[in-house]
């Protein structure tokens, strides 16, 4: 059998870590540890050295932005291990904080959205393997935030959409789904788009895909 994801969580209120905890190991995934401080949840990330850590943004000493410095610091010192931060409010400058150097193995996701167990489930497992789980509003505002000049302007607009999916941590068979088209078609697009952002065939094609994604989310 396969062993179950290991999870660290970060979250300051005792019934929404308890739920988010409960959920977790309803659908398979080992919570190793849950603690309500940013401070703690760096001490026991390296201790348990788990899968995936999932941080709310906002938690104790500062009560500011110190989980996602813990998530970021976490990420410095252990990159194998994914991270999910947590976020009440949607703050693009947050996510781009998260994936300024590396989408792989991130997930950026608003609060209200974790009641589903789908969602924050399908985000954990996404994430342990190395892909991106960022919310689609997230990505919408990212997109849709003032450029002085755009180098993404090149793309055409269903170019534009499958790259958007790809960001959210589609594969080409789920954009396919998505779009109702055929995964031929997908991987048209997405050739596409790598000749146009000039990542050149020379890189893994996994490569290419975080370097587009990066391309995107930093344009």
């Amino acid at each position: 059998m396969t062993a179950a994801l290991r999870v660290v969580l970060g979250e300051d209120h005792p019934i929404v870590r308890e739920g988010i905890s409960s959920m977790l190991t309803r659908h398979g995934i080992e919570v190793v540890a849950a603690v309500g401080d940013a401070v703690e949840l760096v001490q026991v990330a390296q201790t348990h050295r788990p899968d995936v850590v999932i941080t709310d943004i906002q938690m104790p000493p500062g009560l500011t932005d110190d989980g996602l410095q813990a998530a970021l610091k976490i990420r410095e010192t252990r990159p194998e291990v994914g991270v999910i931060v947590l976020s009440q409010f949607l703050d693009a400058s947050y996510a781009l904080d998260l994936v300024r150097d590396n989408p792989s193995g991130v997930g950026y996701l608003l609060k209200e959205k974790v009641g589903s167990a789908e969602v924050l489930t399908d985000a954990v497992r996404r994430v342990a393997e190395g892909g991106s789980a960022l919310d689609p509003d997230v990505i919408a505002s990212l997109v849709n935030r003032k450029r002085v000049s755009d180098p993404l302007d090149a793309l055409t607009p269903k170019e534009r959409e499958v790259l958007s999916l790809m960001a959210e941590g589609h594969s080409n068979s789920g954009i396919a789904a998505k779009l109702f088209v055929t995964v031929p078609a997908v991987e048209r697009h997405v050739t596409g788009i790598f000749m146009k952002l000039g990542l050149q065939q020379a890189e893994s094609g996994q490569h290419r895909r975080v370097l587009a994604v990066l391309h995107y989310l930093k344009s």
